[in-house]
């Protein structure tokens, strides 16, 4: 039976969006963006620089984020369903979850048992066999894992309005209870398209299709926003306003240019910063300061616990996930390694690896050969300078803890590929290597490169030796 409600419980406004970048809103510096709302947000809340997403890609992120769990230990560590494997490969995917199972329990069961209403709106991606009605959302409204919508005076192009609108009836008819609203909104995901008006008033961004989006996106946590005012809620409501992953920063589709994540190396599906840290903006007024700005590592696996604890509810064991409630409500942050595992080829370029971060340095290690790379954030936040040559002894500790984490984590490896094609395995990823493209600074040489590289990426298996 579910526990009985209290009126001290905090509401929760949950909005996940989809390959928003770190810096893809003003209050991040991307000045060229339209982002009064979430600026504001920011200036009423505390903003994080370091949150982490716990793996670069969509469903594996969101699995993390939804149960507690890391991605390895789930084996969900890519997109659903995944990428196939090809001839480019040195190594196979490992064969992968295609959903989190029902015996394991995710974020909806812990609050449905305080008495809260749970509802989903939005996007899902952690497995359609098991859906979220399945796996313990009261509400539910999911139109699917990938939406678009023609743009009008009263939609967008990623459904951006239905989605708000169908939030706020889920938060009207719950407003007397504990309520938690997850808003998956499918934006700025490819392909994307928005109102012209919006376009043309954004033609000095780097991409005015793609800023003309996150201005709707904008505008939507507006209304949701204004909504909380007006309904007296917003002083007991903890709003939550993160990514999934990285932008991404390749072409992908029929999307020539799409973000930049400068000045952080990569995007989605790279195991390096621009793939990994993702907006976080949280507010609740008075408890959570206002206009704090965080540099503390963070991950999205500690959701669970941390939500738990803000809403005075005990914090389960068995969770891998850490809360980080006492910093977010003004104490410190623990110091605590980050991992990751993400043995995968990707879309977008990336390569499998794994990576972890302690204090300033990040290792990232490769498993498609023997190799690791070695980063100081604090000096070199790009990571354009590879220092592992330079110190050998951290880099042997830190592939230990790495290798310790996979074992006790149950993380799945890759074995050898017997039919690669060495020489196309290098035009993709070595003669090219699209982690270093930066398309802030690209000239028209490199965009030319690049959309080469774009069309054998996305039919390796026809390539016959020429661009």
């Amino acid at each position: 039976m579910p526990a009985e409600s209290s009126p001290e419980r905090p509401n929760i406004l949950f909005v996940l969006c989809d390959d928003l970048g770190i810096n893809d809103l003003r209050c991040y510096g991307r000045h060229d963006h339209r982002t009064p709302h979430l600026d504001r947000l920011a200036e009423q809340g505390t903003r994080f620089t370091c949150a982490y997403a716990c793996q670069p890609i969509c469903s594996a992120s969101r699995a993390g984020l939804l149960t507690g769990l890391h991605p390895a230990r789930l084996h969900l560590t890519t997109f659903l369903p995944g990428r196939p494997d090809g001839p480019s490969q040195r190594v196979l995917h490992p064969e992968i979850a295609l959903n989190v199972p029902l015996s394991v329990k995710t974020l909806p069961r812990y609050f449905s048992e305080l008495g809260y209403a749970t509802g989903l709106i939005g996007k899902w991606h952690i497995g359609s066999e098991n859906g979220p009605a399945r796996h313990g959302f009261q509400h539910v409204f999911h139109p699917g894992d990938g939406m678009e919508t023609e743009p009008s005076d009263t939609e967008g192009g990623k459904a951006e309005y239905l989605l708000t609108r169908e939030t706020l009836r889920f938060i009207e008819a719950n407003r007397d209870r504990p309520f938690l609203a997850y808003l998956g909104h499918y934006t700025p995901h490819i392909p994307y398209c928005a109102r012209p008006d919006l376009v043309a008033r954004n033609a000095g961004a780097f991409e005015p299709v793609y800023a003309a989006l996150i201005e709707t996106l904008d505008d939507t946590i507006g209304l949701l926003l204004r909504r909380l005012d007006e309904w007296g809620l917003a002083e007991r409501t903890i709003v939550v306003f993160t990514s999934d992953n990285g932008g991404l920063h390749v072409p992908e589709g029929h999307h020539a240019r799409v973000t930049h994540n400068t000045p952080f190396r990569a995007g989605k599906g790279f195991n390096y910063e621009g793939g990994m840290r993702v907006p976080l903006i949280v507010r609740w007024p008075g408890r959570v300061p206002a206009g704090r700005v965080v540099d503390a590592p963070v991950s999205n696996t500690g959701w669970i616990p941390t939500l738990l604890e803000m809403a005075g509810a005990p914090v389960p064991d068995g969770l891998d996930g850490r809360s980080f409630a006492a910093g977010l409500l003004g104490g410190e942050f623990a110091d605590e390694p980050v991992f990751w595992h993400f043995p995968h080829y990707t879309n977008q370029g990336g390569r499998p690896s794994g990576a972890v971060r302690d204090g300033r340095w990040m290792l990232v290690e490769h498993y498609d050969e023997d190799k690791a790379e070695l980063y100081d954030l604090e000096t070199d936040v790009g990571q354009r300078e590879d220092l592992a040559a330079l110190h050998p002894e951290r880099v042997e500790v830190l592939r230990a803890a790495l290798a310790r984490w996979r074992e006790e984590n149950g993380a799945q490896s890759n074995v050898p590929n017997p039919d690669c094609n060495e020489a196309l395995f290098r035009r993709l990823y070595v003669e090219v290597d699209p982690s270093r493209f930066d398309p802030l600074a690209a000239d028209d040489d490199e965009w030319r490169r690049m959309a080469a590289w774009r069309r054998i990426m996305d039919r390796p298996s026809e390539w016959n030796g020429a661009d």
